[in-house]
């Protein structure tokens, strides 16, 4: 095989082999992620709604399987709040619900969801939904349940107003 057909057929394999990978990735769906420049918006959302409600809070956001991508403690936050928050966050993201979900459960007299993996019955942990798919979750501790939640739907509706 003299130079010219070695350089074709390579060229030739090169172009199938981008032509495979090409048809290998257009049967892949694609996902939306929490990148940083995203958790910056809905940092700086919540981070101003607890200042306008002069509360110190501790901001935690985790990926849709609960890892920790963010976490923030205000000054005056307690330190209990580092974990209520990542546990809030980590409830919503698996269970695609927020906290208050396993909270209002609990309230009724449901002990079960004492016993769920990663389950957290507090309120404040809310799901973050992108074209109906859960792509993590913000949980917000340090003041009472309810304003953490507002908080938190502060954040998101930052990143995606509806």
């Amino acid at each position: 095989m003299d130079k010219h057909h070695r350089l074709a057929h390579a060229q030739t394999h090169s172009v199938i082999l981008s032509l495979m990978t090409l048809t290998t990735a257009a049967g892949l769906p694609t996902k939306k992620v929490l990148n940083l420049a995203a958790m910056k918006i809905m940092v700086a959302a919540a981070e101003a709604e607890a200042q306008k409600r002069n509360v110190q809070v501790t901001i935690c956001i985790v990926d849709e399987s609960g890892n920790l991508l963010f976490l923030q403690k205000a000054d005056g936050a307690g330190l209990n709040t580092i974990q209520f928050a990542q546990k809030k966050a980590r409830h919503s993201a698996l269970y695609r619900s927020p906290s208050k979900a396993a909270a209002d459960q609990l309230r009724s007299g449901d002990l079960q969801v004492l016993a769920f993996p990663d389950a957290f019955p507090n309120q404040g942990g809310l799901p973050i939904r992108v074209d109906g798919q859960t792509i993590g979750g913000i949980g917000v501790s340090g003041a009472p349940s309810e304003v953490d939640e507002a908080i938190g739907q502060v954040a998101i509706d930052a990143l995606l107003p509806s």
